[in-house]
């Protein structure tokens, strides 16, 4: 499997930056994109640099409804708008009606019919931990003030979780990770947590976007730390 920062605050050169957070899973069986930044502009551009083409993409995930992390989600239904959507269930009726009618109509299926196919978002509302596709997992809907899901991805050595802003706190979202297995690593936004404890042990730490204490992540574990940014990939 394959991870790629499609989205963050920070951007290699030839990359648009911007705040919010994006990021694409490969793996052997499907292309999975997780939350789409603010701007659904800059999330395309991005791709484009990159060599990946939305119409590649099957699965779109949500982490949760604040506008830097489904912001870009209408522009870019426009252009793939057949895929499978996994989305927390306490998303608002509207959001989840606006995605769910995104969609468009493909050329008849022979030259003889009339009829067209409709090319609609298929919507998943998560609410407990679940396998999403193979070797692929959320957490669940997690947190009281602010519901949020991550997910979970599972690699020969272990897991790895992927956050959009981690605003149910870090103890909640390892401890629903671990069920699956062993968590060797994490990549996304990790807001203000200072559960600095929870981090021993892991091979990766990729803090980005809204990561408040990066300094000391980094002086903590300076093996694992990896400051992410829009174009940073790993295989996993």
């Amino acid at each position: 499997m394959k991870l790629t920062v499609i989205y963050d605050n920070e951007a290699k050169p030839g990359l648009k930056s911007g705040w919010g957070f994006s990021c694409l899973i490969e793996t052997v069986d499907h292309c999975i994109l997780f939350d789409t930044g603010w701007d659904g502009h800059v999330l395309l551009s991005n791709m484009e640099k990159l060599g990946f083409s939305p119409e590649n993409i099957d699965i779109l995930v949500l982490s949760h409804q604040h506008w830097d992390h489904v912001g870009g989600v209408p522009t870019f239904l426009n252009m793939k708008p057949n895929v499978d959507v996994y989305m927390p269930s306490s998303f608002s009726p509207n959001l989840k009606k606006e995605i769910s009618t995104r969609g468009k109509h493909s050329t008849p299926i022979t030259s003889h019919s009339q009829n067209e196919i409709p090319m609609n978002p298929r919507l998943f509302e998560i609410k407990s931990p679940q396998e999403i596709c193979k070797g692929v997992y959320t957490t669940g809907e997690l947190g009281k003030e602010i519901k949020e899901q991550s997910l979970i991805v599972e690699s020969d050595k272990g897991l790895y979780v992927i956050t959009g802003c981690a605003h149910p706190g870090l103890s909640a979202i390892l401890s629903a990770a671990s069920s699956f297995g062993n968590v060797i690593g994490i990549v996304g936004g990790l807001h203000d947590s200072q559960e600095y404890d929870l981090f021993n042990g892991m091979q990766l730490i990729g803090a980005g976007h809204c990561t408040a204490h990066k300094d000391e992540v980094k002086t903590k574990y300076p093996n694992a730390f990896v400051d992410t940014f829009a174009g940073y990939s790993v295989d996993i």
